[in-house]
């Protein structure tokens, strides 16, 4: 019976999603125009804000999914960030919110969740043991701080942060059921968002209809930095192996910061010099990139991730393997550099 609601959650959220990123598509194609500047990857005026499909599909799935397990307050807190999110970048989608109140925003909302994140296992990376007090919890806040800000960083091109959410969210999501033993029922947020996700990229694939905007953008990196923590306090999965499964936003978003802050750029203002944004120019399009990142998360990430999940020992060598040729491509393509 689980299975049976389990699937008819997935598809219900999925449509749900594509419709309604239609329904915010004309209202988006009124009052939120994204008009292409020289630091735009895209040519022709596109709406912004579909992301906000995402975030109600998301939250109707949790609601029915508590319905079926019989525990609607389960995961409240969470939720509940995820609208604080969600809800400032709205507003940053309609006009310029000053980055510190996003910024505070984004802090509290992580916060709430590693607050009431079930689970008392160490938070780990490989080896290291970041315990499971206050100094977890820190370290825990700023995971899903940066999760949230990096997929706002990499949502630039057509297609690229919807396709990355349904590889990690479903990459996640069947490692849980593989790891996990048979009497134990693997948590469905990440399969839900990669469903609701899903729905959205049917609009947003390229040439891209309507733009995920802020409001999606932070809401879904906020949603995968609490499953990370949540599935790793909880002994499920560790924080290495959502470090692999996302790799190529992780390596190339930190790399270009790092490059942009050495260089004495004002890094918190936009720019075009991602990895994969050098990437798109040169092969023409943002759907030869796409197909080149989904290439990299399944045949690459996604089996190391695997392999990490398997053999908890070989977590660290398996996370430095899993980034070398991401931080190549990156040194390659000049990430954090100007356009020549």
């Amino acid at each position: 019976m689980l299975v049976l609601s389990s699937i008819a959650g997935f598809l219900g959220v999925f449509a749900l999603s594509m419709g309604l990123t239609g329904a915010v598509r004309r209202y988006a194609r009124r009052r939120l125009l994204d008009v292409p500047n020289a630091r735009s990857s895209h040519r022709v005026p596109t709406p912004r804000g579909g992301g906000l499909a995402i975030v109600v599909a998301l939250l109707a799935g949790e609601v029915y999914w508590r319905c079926v397990v019989g525990d609607v307050v389960a995961g409240f807190a969470v939720l509940a960030g995820g609208v604080l999110v969600a809800a400032v970048g709205f507003w940053d989608d309609h006009g310029h919110l000053s980055a510190r109140w996003r910024l505070l925003a984004h802090l509290a909302a992580a916060a709430l969740a590693v607050a009431n994140l079930p689970g008392d296992m160490p938070l780990r990376l490989g080896a290291v043991s970041f315990g499971s007090g206050a100094f977890a919890d820190f370290i825990g806040v700023l995971v899903i701080a940066w999760m949230l800000n990096l997929f706002n960083f990499m949502d630039g091109i057509d297609g690229l942060a919807g396709l990355e959410v349904v590889s990690v969210g479903a990459g996640g999501s069947l490692l849980l059921l593989l790891s996990l033993p048979p009497s134990v029922s693997p948590p469905l947020a990440p399969g839900l968002l990669a469903a609701a996700t899903l729905g959205f990229l049917v609009w947003n694939w390229p040439p891209a209809k309507i733009f995920m905007g802020d409001v999606g953008s932070g809401f879904v990196g906020y949603l995968l930095g609490c499953e990370a923590i949540a599935t790793a306090k909880a002994g499920m999965l560790s924080l290495t192996v959502w470090l692999i499964l996302a790799g190529v936003f992780v390596v190339d978003a930190s790399f270009t910061l790092a490059r942009r802050i050495a260089g004495g750029e004002r890094w918190y203002e936009a720019h075009n010099s991602h990895a994969y944004q050098h990437a798109a120019r040169r092969l023409g399009g943002h759907a030869p990139v796409d197909h080149h990142v989904l290439a990299l998360n399944l045949l690459w990430l996604f089996p190391l991730a695997g392999l990490a999940a398997w053999k908890p020992a070989w977590e660290l060598p398996l996370l430095m393997l899993a980034y070398l040729p991401l931080l190549y491509l990156a040194i390659r393509l000049r990430a954090g550099q100007p356009e020549l």
